[in-house]
């Protein structure tokens, strides 16, 4: 993977940890959720005319991506409703890196070297020690755990399916928006049911962050999707779940949800794993 990928993806991983941090303080999450996937709907939309359609073969996986995406934005703010940023966030995260290696080995035929594996592993393990803050395994919320670990499931599938779909598509950029467009629609439209009056009042109160945190959104995606499409996925799926460290920081010196060893612990070894997995790729 070039220098060049490697740093959007970084940028990904900052603006990604960033949106997030937002859902968790503010309001009701699922509600804030549904403003600002329809906020980056709505910002996909001008982008629109400015990119090609995605070809018709790439449609299949655009709908199943939508699908998919619309899962995940269920299931990662009702785990911030029984979690810290600082504990949901590597778990999600963390299962996903193992996950999408096997899955582009499957559906897409691609391997990686053994140096590459090991700091694959490296980041997961990194980022998973994260949610032993304080070194205590019991502060860990079970139902946390399990929407956070539904959240990991879902972003490995469409991490998968995305690449599948954006190297079909012809229009990478333009997979991307029509993507965007679609489950920020969907998201919205289903949360609109359950959160109505929760929803009003989050674009009453709140119209601000909920732009500022969908452009966050659609854009760390945006430059997600073409990484996907021109590096190995495990690869970029790798290197993306270093957004854990910045939603470390964020955790422990704007929200104050605490500080422990295994901080320090997750910090090296994904430092460790960035290292070993570009240093044969």
């Amino acid at each position: 993977m070039s220098l060049e990928i490697t740093l959007l993806v970084l940028i990904a991983a900052a603006l990604h940890a960033g949106w997030n941090a937002l859902i968790k303080i503010s309001g009701d999450r699922i509600a804030v959720m549904a403003v600002v996937t329809l906020a980056g709907a709505v910002l996909s939309l001008f982008a629109l005319p400015f990119v090609e359609s995605p070809a018709p073969a790439s449609w299949p996986l655009l709908a199943l991506s939508i699908l998919i995406h619309t899962g995940y934005h269920f299931f990662l703010p009702v785990a911030y409703d029984h979690g810290d940023l600082g504990q949901v966030y590597p778990i999600a995260r963390g299962a996903a890196p193992i996950l999408v290696t096997v899955g582009a080995f499957v559906f897409a035929g691609e391997s990686v070297s053994g140096f590459a594996l090991v700091g694959i592993g490296c980041l997961a393990v990194g980022v998973m020690a994260l949610t032993f803050d304080g070194g205590k395994a019991s502060s860990i919320k079970p139902k946390a755990v399990f929407f956070a670990l539904a959240t990991g499931v879902c972003i490995a599938a469409y991490t998968v399916v995305d690449g599948l779909g954006a190297r079909q598509a012809g229009s990478i950029l333009g997979f991307a928006v029509w993507l965007t467009i679609g489950d920020g629609i969907l998201t919205f439209l289903i949360a609109l049911i359950w959160k109505r009056r929760e929803i009003t009042g989050v674009i009453r109160d709140s119209a601000l962050i909920g732009f500022a945190a969908g452009a966050m959104q659609i854009g760390a995606y945006w430059i997600i999707v073409y990484a996907l499409a021109v590096a190995p996925m495990a690869m970029v799926s790798g290197l993306r779940e270093t957004s854990v460290l910045f939603a470390a920081l964020i955790s422990t010196f704007i929200l104050k949800e605490g500080f422990g060893v295994w901080r320090f612990v997750s910090a090296t070894l994904v430092t460790f794993g960035l290292i070993v997995s570009r240093a044969r790729n």
